[in-house]
């Protein structure tokens, strides 16, 4: 038996499995002697013989924690996955302290979108084993994915203090460091990672996006061209490559790799966005409005290049066809929100959600890739039951229902070309306070958006067109290259109202005068 375990443990399960084989000629139910057979022939590859032998190891010894934790890894591989959570919770249940069960339980809960699960069994490992660097690695990529960017921060860097050669995790950490806004430290990091790992390509991207960043476009460029070394078909490297030369002036270049990149991928949308805008700073709108349209025949009602088709349309002089794409009238949908019968009254829906927001634990102060400036962004608020959400949820699939009947009143409008059956709802809280604003955007992989208001400051100057917190509509981000403004819309917030419009209207918020807070939420419906 110790020599079979030997060679395991060596990296040759081929003979450690005849080895055990031997073994269970001569003594058929030896329980350690199956396990370890069960081991070596999943290291073999041999996955049916595998499960076979652990199955019966486990029958022998069914509280037995280690054979149950290689059983469950055995199912998982085969695609028993409830089988194999089954095999990991015996095993967790059996021994509360034997870490490998944990982990293993964690990534499967990870792989399946059970992120609550996976953090409450990675932390586990991590308690009874504080140096188990994949866990925390682990745990770090789980809370990316749930957007708690602080939390995911302090597991990457622990992981690395554990293991510091770890290539990976430093690349990890480096886009949690660029999304937080430090761009400085995430270049550091992208530069240690592959110091480590010189062929680490995504190393090199995210160092790319920290030198674009830091407008150090030169090298920037570098990067991305070793991405497309190692990567031909790395469209989104093609495309930041063409960014670099455009803020650099060389336009020619720009062209040339913008249109590399759409090549690359003919359904990348905003590098046919981004090429349609070089075209405007060329002063050949026409040209634009050509990009945005051909893309839009094969894939109607797409919302990045609706939105610019809009701007392509005002450069083009084509203000009746600008207007009726975005038609306010129309396309806009504000109402106030029935209060939902477990509440008196509207302050008390609204309390609620505002103290589930407050101490919700993905709220960030201004994330990169969020619209959110000087305020607080949460992750995703709709994935707790029996909490206020749900009751806002509810609204909101009431209010999406009658927008859609509105819409399909108008079936020549871009918008209806694509109403979608199977919607999924997503949403995320905003706070706001003294010179917090939101900078103009869409929400590209969305259909219909919306916001609701919670909680709303008084306003006082009442003469302004655009005061402090309301939301505008349909005006271009400044780094756009029209040249002509769109007719916009302003909608001052209180609290109940409910809008609803299309994904494609850019919209912003003007700063907040005030030291009291904004909080709204935000969502989006999209498309299954």
């Amino acid at each position: 038996m110790s020599n079979a375990a030997k060679f395991l443990s060596e990296g040759d399960p081929y003979y450690s499995f005849e080895l055990c084989k031997n073994i269970l000629s001569q003594d058929p139910q030896n329980p350690t002697a199956l396990n370890l057979a069960g081991v070596s022939a999943f290291q073999a590859g041999l996955l049916e013989e595998s499960l076979n032998l652990l199955e019966v190891a486990v029958y022998f010894e069914p509280d037995n924690p280690e054979f149950q934790t290689n059983l469950g890894n055995v199912l998982s591989k085969l695609g028993s996955k409830d089988k194999a959570i089954a095999a990991y919770k015996k095993a967790m249940t059996s021994n509360s302290s034997y870490i490998e069960s944990f982990f293993n339980y964690g990534l499967l809960a990870e792989s399946l979108g059970r992120l609550d699960d996976a953090v409450t069994a990675l932390r586990k490992t991590t308690k009874i084993c504080p140096y188990h660097s994949p866990a925390w690695h682990a745990l770090g990529n789980v809370y990316k994915t749930l957007e708690r960017l602080e939390d995911a921060k302090t597991a990457y860097q622990k992981a690395i203090k554990i293991t510091p050669n770890s290539a990976v995790a430093r690349t990890n950490l480096a886009s949690i460091l660029h999304e937080l806004g430090s761009f400085k430290k995430a270049k550091e990091e992208c530069e240690a990672a592959i110091k480590i790992a010189p062929d680490l390509y995504e190393a090199k991207y995210n160092l790319g996006i920290a030198l674009q960043e830091l407008e150090e476009h030169e090298k920037a460029i570098e990067c991305y061209e070793d991405v497309l070394l190692a990567k031909p078909n790395h469209a989104a490297a093609a495309m930041n490559i063409a960014y670099s030369h455009q803020q650099l002036g060389d336009l020619e270049t720009a062209a040339l790799k913008f249109t590399q990149a759409t090549r690359i991928d003919p359904s990348f949308a905003q590098a046919h966005a981004n090429l349609a805008d070089l075209s405007l700073q060329q002063g050949k709108p026409e040209n634009a409005l050509t990009i945005c349209n051909e893309f839009l025949l094969r894939f109607p009602g797409n919302t990045t290049l609706l939105a610019f088709k809009g701007i392509t349309l005002c450069d083009s002089g084509k203000i009746k066809s600008a207007n009726e794409l975005f038609n306010f009238k129309t396309l806009l949908k504000k109402q106030y929100v029935e209060i939902p019968k477990k509440y008196s009254y509207l302050h008390d829906f609204n309390t609620a959600l505002k103290k589930q927001i407050l101490a919700h634990p993905t709220l960030t102060p201004s994330p990169q890739s969020h619209a959110t400036r000087k305020g607080l962004h949460s992750g995703e608020l709709l994935n707790k039951k029996n909490s206020a959400f749900t009751d806002f949820e509810s609204i909101v699939w009431n209010a999406v229902k009658n927008y859609k009947e509105k819409i399909n009143k108008y079936p020549k409008h871009p918008l209806s070309l694509k109403i979608f059956r199977k919607l999924r709802l997503s949403a995320w809280g905003v706070v706001m306070t003294r010179s917090s604003h939101q900078i103009p955007h869409i929400h590209p992989s969305a259909w219909i958006s919306g916001v609701y208001y919670v909680k709303v400051p008084k306003f006082t100057e009442k003469s302004r067109t655009e005061p402090p917190g309301a939301i505008v509509f349909n005006k271009a981000p400044s780094h756009f290259h029209n040249k002509n403004e769109a007719k916009t819309f302003t909608v001052k917030p209180e609290e109940g109202l409910l809008i609803l419009f299309p994904s494609y209207f850019y919209h912003h918020t003007v700063p907040f005068e005030t030291n009291e807070k904004r909080i709204s939420i935000a969502f989006d419906l999209i498309p299954l």
